[in-house]
């Protein structure tokens, strides 16, 4: 398992690179990755490889902190033939599923919607391993540690070992049966029938049988779940205020987000330590931790960042008490927001889809433009550079390539997306 970079979390809980199923494309960054180096995209996308994407869908640039991870969104909506990786030309009639330039990888095709469909190929990727899994698991929620698969008739957890060495049919870590599929597809993982799912142990946590969840995001050490009619709820540990009630402390129980109250939600994600949601009507939402500008608020240390690198000496030097004051008065900074804030977008943009990974959080508007913000230092925001930021920047990259983006979901430090061509 890769080391975690410094700094990526609070002070003892740097998560780790989680190795994770990817069944479409890998493209590595140029530069420093939290994981050993991965193929390059023959264009050179700035997304690293490391979290699920939509099965189906080749892309360059994602999800989530370990140790709790979060799952692959519903697929794209549009037939497969029409997605594809920047810099990975259409598979060409008869060509295996691996044709193409280096660093552009195929999977058999799934249905023309929605997850891959049993057969259609899931694989595990670790330190330059590939392991195709048996056929029949139709979702996948990974950590560092375990392999959560999702069937027709069952959840189980395996060691990332065993998926690795391809030993899947032995005794499973975990195993929970699952009701014969109805005429409608279910939610996607975490979320199963009573509950949803973990990839580490205890691998399964029970739903009040008042909590009717339609998505479920996973955090670092917080749950956030989209209820029936739009409300939001929030539990587990709050010590940054991801859980949007307002204060520092931990929920044992789902607790609604009052704040929110009233005005539905179409989308929520968790990052490490912070949470976003998105109305019906497209405003975004945004709590927790700031420490690198992930929700997009005006953050002290990467103020302080862009000080030292304009003036090298500035950190050595001392502010009068009269400039203190000046600064301070200048700029409201904020390490914590313990409520959903509505965030400010540029143009007023209305927003499609988020997802949040360790420190950064990405969106997707409704015109399918892709931008971010937050820790950078990996690359993970797609700007071509590794510098953090605590405003929302567009994806230009996208915009000139004539893209229109997706999907979205953000890994630990990597972001990958689903991208369809004009």
């Amino acid at each position: 398992m890769s080391p975690s970079p410094p700094g990526a979390g609070p002070p003892g809980m740097s998560p780790s690179p989680r190795d994770v199923p990817v069944p479409c494309l890998s493209a590595g960054p140029p530069g420093v990755s939290p994981s050993p180096p991965k193929p390059r995209s023959p264009r050179g996308v700035p997304f690293p490889p490391q979290a699920p994407v939509p099965p189906g869908c080749p892309l360059p640039p994602a999800m989530f902190p370990s140790p709790v991870s979060a799952p692959v969104p519903p697929g794209c909506p549009l037939p497969p033939a029409k997605r594809r990786s920047p810099g990975c030309p259409p598979p060409s009639a008869g060509s295996p599923p691996s044709a193409g330039p280096p660093g552009c990888v195929r999977p058999p095709s799934p249905g023309a919607d929605g997850p891959a469909t049993a057969g259609a190929g899931l694989e595990v990727r670790s330190a330059g391993l590939r392991r195709r899994l048996p056929p029949g698991w139709t979702e996948a929620l990974p950590s560092e540690t375990h392999l959560v698969l999702r069937g027709p008739a069952a959840a189980r957890a395996w060691p990332r070992a065993a998926a690795l060495r391809g030993a899947l049919r032995g005794a499973a870590a975990w195993s929970r049966a699952l009701p014969p599929p109805g005429p409608r597809r279910p939610p996607p993982l975490p979320l199963l029938p009573g509950g949803f799912a973990t990839p580490r142990p205890p691998f399964f946590g029970a739903l009040p049988g008042g909590v009717r969840a339609r998505r479920l995001a996973l955090g670092q050490e917080h749950v956030v779940a989209l209820g029936a009619a739009g409300e939001v709820y929030a539990w587990g540990g709050g010590r940054h205020g991801q859980l949007g009630h307002g204060t520092l402390e931990s929920e044992l129980q789902p607790r609604l987000v009052e704040a929110l109250a009233g005005v539905p939600m179409q989308a929520v994600a968790a990052g490490g330590w912070h949470s976003a949601s998105v109305s019906e009507t497209g405003d975004l939402y945004v709590w927790g931790w700031n420490e690198s500008g992930q929700l997009a608020l005006p953050s002290k240390a990467l103020a302080e960042e862009r000080a030292q690198d304009e003036d090298p000496g500035a950190a050595d030097a001392e502010l009068t008490p009269h400039q203190e004051q000046l600064a301070a008065e200048d700029t409201a900074f904020i390490s914590i927001q313990a409520f959903p804030a509505l965030l400010d977008l540029p143009q007023d943009l209305e927003v499609s889809k988020v997802s949040c990974g360790s420190r950064h959080t990405a969106i997707i508007t409704r015109g399918g433009e892709l931008y971010t913000w937050g820790w950078g230092k990996y690359g993970q925001l797609g700007h071509k550079d590794n510098a953090s930021s605590d405003q929302p920047r567009r994806i230009e990259y996208l915009v000139a390539e004539g893209l229109r983006a997706e999907e979205v979901v953000c890994g630990p430090w990597t972001t990958y997306i689903c991208v369809l061509e004009p």
